[in-house]
């Protein structure tokens, strides 16, 4: 149970637009500063990269100068771990930002710890660890000096690289950097208060802003050897059928195709075997693979292959599927993941009853960059390169494809152009590194957008069947159903809000099992389950005749004090965010024609509260503005932290109203962006955001802003046009929209 201290007033707030930021004072931002580029004598700055540089630990590296290179341990997908990660060391060692140059890490299970991009837990996980490295640091650079001067360290200060003694004598870390490198590493440091903070809370850019807005090589597509070759893999067209046989004779004509080859035994062998993990996602099927000098010549090779297929397991459709998971909520075969009170109970005894069902499809991830990985397997190593966000389960994996150890294997990771949950699944490394064994070079595979539209690894299609008993004016009852394709809501979803705040509450989830492959999906099961509980606590709220608001208030107030230690939400974070939102959005005092949607959600470690405000324009209701409210606890960069929270609501609002993919015979009815759609850049809200300030310890950030966002606006929808929702993407629902959808698609 989290303990709450009182917050000060709100730190930061901003409303976003697509092209412009708007500052609370009314203010912009904009990227450049025009009297420094008019200056004609203007100096260069120093390039950092190209300084030489004394190795000091797996973290840092100090120049003669006393820049300072630090290694970012994470895998970047977006996130900005690669700039607030580094941010972390370099308070503690304190040095002047604009001395830090910034690499990425390469895969080191000696030196690193969780070297891995999901869950929103990067930054919650290294708080205190990378501080205490960059004390560390700074720790050993005060020894080595106060010895150069025979003086005590305690008289010794540190301030932007520069250590000083009681005599006010100084030297600069790069000149003792090499003597403290070497001495006895200090057990116990003390770190900054974090009112002293110079670094943390300050707005520092993406250190790769320069390469991704110049298309300098920074991307796994980006990267290249000298003698590497290019691969495409033909896989199944339908999940459902394997390779009976090919006719390569075409392919093979076309200009730049080397060869024509296939593979899967060591696929098959990895999925066997007790050393694959659960990041091992692979079709079973063998493939065919097309070895180029060029990636276009990759690309029409395997256009120009003719192959054989045979059904090898049921070819599911969509239709199907959802017979299947409305049997399981009829059904009683469940698994009971949290059980309080007596549900039954309070259903037979209460005054009102209410029952919904709520749907979700299947949802690609959609990256901007496809899949792709590079591989050269050599009898000396494994060389592996590319956008992955589990580099340490892909190389243990690798390493148990190919029989090697797994220090045989070196893994570089580079800026990912997306990934969502879909490069937690290392499929496409395994299958570069089974290529490059099969034809002893160097290999870069490479997938089309229709590749990981049409074999990839999805959101589950879901359902929920939700309950609530009312008695005497009070939610006295509350059952959760779950039917989820190939698995169910982890474990500490049971236990998010409103557990703890309903006497009798009780979460059952029961699966079917498909071949069509699944996984995590920005924000797993929350992205769907926020929309459906808070769509359903407004409905209750209606039923009830109290506001949304304070429904919300007062079921949290029940928590306050429990001593339950499955409860990770703080009730009272909950509150001020929920609070917040709704007296920074006007809620209840809305302009005429603009109608408001509420909700507050809890997941990754951080509480928020949202509100969509929704017109009617040409007669269809339009999602105008979302006034988002965050508690993340110490906000690292608030720069970039306000990038993830409006991305994760656009993102969110996007997918809630749009996202829409069905199956048919076994294959995705959808196969690039002329059929599935994504939001619009002029179809994106307005949104404004606030973070609350505390002293809590950083919580994530990348994901928790999208589920809330769907509630909001299904909410928001209801109020504009006097309709529920039950089902996703809200842009189907005949009774809201009357465009056709080849238009909708268009």
């Amino acid at each position: 149970m989290s303990t709450t201290k009182p917050s000060n007033s709100l730190a930061f707030s901003r409303r976003s637009f697509m092209r412009t930021t708007s500052l609370a004072s009314g203010g912009m931002l904009i990227g450049f500063n025009l009297f420094n580029s008019c200056k004609p004598k203007t100096e260069p700055s120093i390039d950092l990269a190209s300084l030489n540089y004394n190795d000091f630990n797996a973290f840092i590296e100090i120049a003669d100068n006393g820049a300072v290179t630090i290694y970012s341990p994470n895998p970047e997908i977006g996130q900005g771990v690669k700039t607030a990660m580094p941010m972390l060391i370099a308070e503690e060692l304190d040095v002047a930002w604009k001395n830090v140059y910034v690499k990425q890490g390469v895969l080191d299970t000696e030196n690193y710890t969780r070297q891995l991009a999901g869950g929103s837990q990067s930054l919650r996980l290294a708080w205190e660890p990378l501080r205490q490295t960059g004390a560390t640091a700074r720790q050993m650079l005060i020894n080595a000096a106060a010895t150069k001067w025979g003086v005590d360290a305690s008289e010794c200060t540190t301030n932007e690289g520069v250590i000083s003694n009681s005599k006010g004598e100084t030297l600069g870390y790069g000149e003792v950097v090499k003597e403290a490198a070497v001495l006895e590493v200090p057990e116990e440091v003390t770190l900054k208060e974090i009112k002293d903070f110079k670094i943390i809370g300050t707005d520092v850019g993406n250190v790769d802003i320069d390469k991704i807005i110049t298309g300098k090589p920074l991307y796994g597509l980006d990267y290249k050897e000298e003698g590497m070759v290019y691969a495409t893999v033909l896989r199944p067209p339908s999940f459902g059928q394997k390779l009976e046989s090919f006719d390569a004779s075409e392919a093979k004509s076309i200009s730049g195709v080397i060869d024509v080859v296939k593979i899967g035994e060591g696929a098959n062998a990895l999925l066997d075997s007790e050393e694959r993990n659960w990041t091992v996602v692979l079709g079973s099927s063998e493939k065919v693979v097309v070895i180029a000098n060029s990636s276009w010549a990759a690309m029409k090779g395997k256009k120009a292959l003719k192959a054989k297929w045979v059904v090898d397991s049921p070819l599911e459709s969509t239709e199907m599927q959802d017979k299947k998971l409305i049997g399981l909520l009829d059904g009683n075969d469940f698994t009971t993941m949290r059980e309080d009170g007596d549900v039954n109970k309070a259903f037979a005894n209460a005054d009102e009853v209410l029952e919904r069902t709520y749907e979700s499809p299947f949802l690609p991830h959609n990256c901007m960059e496809p899949m792709n990985f590079f591989a050269n397997v050599t009898d000396d190593k494994i060389h592996l390169v590319g956008p992955i966000q589990t580099p340490e389960f892909a190389a243990q994996a690798v390493a148990a494809m190919l029989g090697r150890d797994v220090k045989d294997i070196h893994l570089e990771m580079t800026r990912m152009g997306g990934g969502f949950g879909r490069r937690l699944y290392g499929d496409f490394v395994y299958e570069a590194a089974e290529i490059s064994n099969t034809i002893k070079k160097p290999v870069k595979l490479i997938s089309s957008r229709e590749d990981d539209m049409s074999m990839g690894v999805y959101r589950p299609a879901i359902k929920y069947r939700i309950k609530a008993s009312v008695k005497d004016g009070e939610v006295t009852g509350y059952h959760i159903k779950e039917a989820a394709v190939n698995g169910n809501m982890y474990g500490l979803i049971p236990n998010f809000f409103p557990a703890g705040a309903i006497k009798n509450y009780k979460v059952d989830v029961a699966n079917y099992k498909s071949n069509i492959t699944t996984g995590a999906w920005r924000a797993p099961y929350t992205n769907f389950l926020a929309y459906a509980e808070q769509s359903f606590f407004d409905e209750l709220a209606e039923v009830m005749k109290v506001d949304q608001v304070q429904m919300r208030l007062d079921l949290l107030e029940k928590v306050k004090g429990t001593t339950d230690e499955r409860i990770q939400y703080s009730p009272e974070r909950l509150q001020e965010c929920i609070r917040t939102a709704a007296e920074k959005s006007g809620w209840g005092k809305s302009k005429d024609g603009v109608y408001q949607g509420f909700v507050a959600y809890y997941c990754h470690n951080s509480h928020v509260a949202e509100v969509a405000e929704a017109v009617i324009e040409n007669g269809m209701p339009v999602i105008k503005k979302v006034t988002c409210v965050v508690d993340c606890g110490v906000v690292v960069n608030p720069l970039g932290a306000m990038n993830q929270i409006e991305g994760g609501v656009i993102d969110g609002v996007g997918h809630a109203m749009f996202g829409s993919f069905d199956f048919e015979n076994g294959m995705p009815t959808a196969k690039n962006f002329d059929r599935y759609r994504l939001i619009r850049m002029n179809e994106a809200p307005e949104i404004e955001t606030h973070l609350i300030q505390n002293e809590f310890a950083p919580t994530g950030l990348g994901e928790p802003t999208l589920p809330p966002a769907g509630g909001a606006v299904a909410n928001a929808l209801k109020a504009a046009t006097g309709k529920r929702i039950y089902k996703q993407p809200f842009m189907q629902d005949p009774s809201f929209w009357k465009t056709p959808e080849k238009e909708i698609l268009g």
